[in-house]
């Protein structure tokens, strides 16, 4: 038996062993299952943002980028710290003392239930593209480090498997627990395995000296243009002040100053495992240069010693099940608060709203594992699907900062022309003018916005009691 197949039991064992004990956490009902009782301390709020951040994306995903562009693919995981940042200034406290529990919630509110229905539709399609994103990368680290026992589909499977279960058994609490152990091994592991792997190549003099011509690899930018980078920081400053995942984990915090601080760790957490994972995608070009892109994180891992090479995938692995809990519980909590408790049975009790919750994570758990098979380029799918959230967050800083430009309409048709815009993008290549489709999401969305504010005369309620009274209302 190997010992990465040993590493990998062991790793299943435990994460299921912090679900069942997340499960006796979570005991409190919905709310200690979604919101893990609204009791995170700023060090779980550090490892959730953490842990959802580092998964398949800014890590296989980054070496993905890296084996073709160089080190400047790290500054995904930069763009990502500095959208924890500004989540942590301006919306993070925001959301914990407005308690609430998703953007549409928050939507309905102020403005409309149109409003609410496509903005739900609009989240669950992203928290959807983007799990799958995490079975695509748990295939590719299964597949690499047991290549005996696990085929690239089976891999994802696995993963599949794992990822549904452990959320279905103890919720944000058992995302929670578990990232404490997974951001801990990733950096032991991934540190240990950049240190060694460049070693391995002679030092990085020689590594650059063994790289394809024509590609500035170790340059800021790379084989990256300046409009892409920014693209990136835009996109993640864009998306974390309202994509389900951080918005859920800013809920579940003790207090707004808890939710504040434990984002502001958390983007210091973040911050350095781009660089590392990029600069294994570059060994992995000199070492095994015609492989396919996505393996270029696995392969150059599993190249060194058994015990360094397994620890550190099955550490990509567990956080990849960290990303995808956290994910996952987003998806289904946008469905069940939004749809099912909204609209089709507001009177459901306690008991049955848990199981509502745990079946709605099941099915689009399934519905994930389909897109994942379907799924080609991690960082490209992930970035296309974030620009979504532009419309949300324009909303919602207006809906905070200015409300006197919200107008009854301004959610409804400021999402409904973010959607279109990207629909456009991906249909007609002749729409696309920009470097990436956020610049147009913001153009457009912006645009429709102030055009909504001079055609409809109806202001939404500025004061949040008031608001909550009046959805109170519509939903008796």
């Amino acid at each position: 038996m190997s010992i990465q197949f040993i590493i990998v039991i062991l790793y299943i064992a435990l994460l299921f062993g912090i679900s069942l004990y997340a499960k006796r956490r979570a005991s409190t009902g919905s709310s200690g299952f979604l919101f893990a009782g609204r009791k995170l301390t700023t060090g779980l709020v550090a490892v959730n943002v953490a842990g959802l951040a580092i998964g398949a994306a800014s890590t296989v995903g980054v070496a993905e980028d890296a084996f073709r562009v160089g080190i400047a693919a790290g500054w995904y995981n930069a763009a990502w710290s500095a959208g924890a940042v500004v989540m942590a200034l301006v919306a993070a406290s925001k959301y914990r003392e407005l308690n609430c529990t998703t953007i549409p919630e928050l939507f309905e509110r102020y403005y409309d239930k149109k409003g609410r229905i496509i903005s739900v539709i609009g989240l669950i399609t992203i928290q959807i593209v983007i799990t799958s994103l995490q079975y695509l990368a748990g295939g590719a680290i299964l597949s690499s480090m047991l290549p005996d026992i696990f085929s690239f589909q089976g891999g994802m499977l696995t993963s599949a498997v794992v990822f549904i279960g452990i959320t279905l058994i103890g919720g944000l609490w058992s995302a929670g627990l578990s990232n404490i152990v997974s951001v801990t091994l990733i950096y032991v592991g991934i540190i240990a395995a950049t240190v060694t792997s460049v070693q391995n190549q002679g030092g990085l003099p020689v590594m650059a000296a063994q790289l394809p011509a024509g590609t500035d690899w170790f340059g800021p930018l790379g084989g990256l243009g300046l409009a892409t980078v920014i693209g990136w920081f835009v996109v993640m400053m864009t998306q974390t002040i309202s994509a389900q995942g951080p918005v859920q984990i800013a809920c579940g915090a003790e207090s707004g100053k808890v939710a504040k601080k434990g984002f502001l760790w958390g983007a210091a957490l973040i911050f350095p495992v781009g660089f590392l994972c990029a600069i294994m995608g570059m060994a992995a070009k000199v070492s095994f240069p015609g492989i396919n892109a996505t393996m270029a994180l696995p392969k150059i891992i599993m190249s060194l010693n058994p015990f360094t090479g397994g620890v550190t995938l099955a550490a990509l692995w567990a956080a990849d099940v960290s990303t995808a809990c956290t994910l996952l519980l987003g998806a289904g909590t946008l469905f069940t608060q939004d749809i099912y408790k909204r609209f089709i049975n507001p009177s459901v009790s306690e008991n049955k709203f848990l199981l509502v919750n745990r079946l709605t994570i099941l099915g689009l758990g399934l519905i994930t594992l389909w897109f994942a098979f379907n799924a080609v380029g991690i960082l490209k799918t992930m970035l296309i699907g974030l620009s979504l959230t532009t419309a949300f967050t324009a909303v919602f800083l207006f809906t905070i900062f200015a409300p006197s430009l919200c107008r009854r309409s301004s959610a409804f048709y400021t999402t409904l022309a973010g959607m279109v815009t990207l629909l456009a993008w991906q249909i007609f290549p002749a729409v696309r003018i920009f470097a990436h489709p956020i610049y147009l999401e913001w153009l457009v969305c912006l645009a429709a916005f102030f055009l909504v504010a001079i055609i409809d005369n109806r202001r939404i309620v500025a004061d949040q009691d008031t608001a909550v009274v009046k959805a109170g209302a519509e939903l008796g």
